[in-house]
């Protein structure tokens, strides 16, 4: 999984660390699946381990208009943002390298993305991504992004000429599936300020994202996850 920046909530000066895939992600590229293990299960120890899921198979799995009800619009995804990010004063995320901030220290290849604008308000944005790898890849590189941000109650980051003071505050995760994480986190920059919410939930070799307006992110988490774990 990567971390990138984007433009959170309409506000065009404010690059937003969050988690994702690759800019383009709501464009499959899609992998071949991992094939499951049959040795043990053969030997009657284990069952066989899941095979992951393709960026085809979970773009099928993304939320869409009709799911989140009436005044949602589907948002085209952005092009792939090449300015240069540092994060200032928060050790654990400069430790894990410059492009932690912008996209390669963590790679989960099986991804799709979708995102959302609802009643036309640019301060009203949910978007969603779904990842697929074993259970302890997920569960790792989830985990270490969380608590490397989670370290720094606040932060800097600056993107080309921006900078951007970050505010970030754990918070209760829905008790869902296998795994949870949730946090809220403040952008502010050149007198603006956004606030957006971020919840991941593990099912199995799925991670379900959900970013943006915090009131939204509750209203569909569970839905996000009911339609993640359907069978296709």
């Amino acid at each position: 999984m990567r971390l990138h920046t984007i433009t959170a909530l309409g506000l065009s000066a404010l690059a937003v660390l969050a988690l994702a895939g690759c800019s383009n992600g709501g464009a499959p590229t899609d992998a071949p699946a991992s094939s499951a293990s049959t040795s043990a299960s053969q030997e009657g120890k284990n069952p066989p381990v899941p095979a992951s899921l393709s960026s085809v198979a979970l773009s099928k799995r993304l939320l869409n208009v009709s799911d989140l009800g009436e005044g949602y619009t589907l948002k085209a995804q952005r092009t792939a943002q090449h300015d240069d990010v540092t994060v200032i004063g928060c050790p654990a995320l400069e430790k894990l390298g410059g492009d932690a901030a912008t996209g390669s220290s963590l790679d989960f290849p099986r991804k799709a993305k979708a995102s959302f604008t609802y009643a036309g308000g640019s301060d009203s944005e949910v978007s969603e991504e779904l990842y697929s790898d074993s259970a302890t890849k997920l569960s790792k590189g989830t985990s270490e992004i969380f608590d490397a941000m989670a370290s720094c109650p606040t932060y800097q980051v600056t993107s080309g000429s921006t900078a951007i003071d970050v505010g970030t505050q754990k918070t209760a995760a829905p008790d869902l599936a296998d795994q949870q994480w949730s946090q809220v986190l403040t952008y502010t920059a050149s007198g603006q300020r956004s606030v957006v919410k971020q919840t991941a939930i593990r099912t199995g070799n799925v991670l379900v994202v959900l970013s943006g307006s915090p009131g939204l992110v509750d209203t569909h988490v569970d839905k996000a996850l009911a339609k993640a774990q359907a069978a296709r």
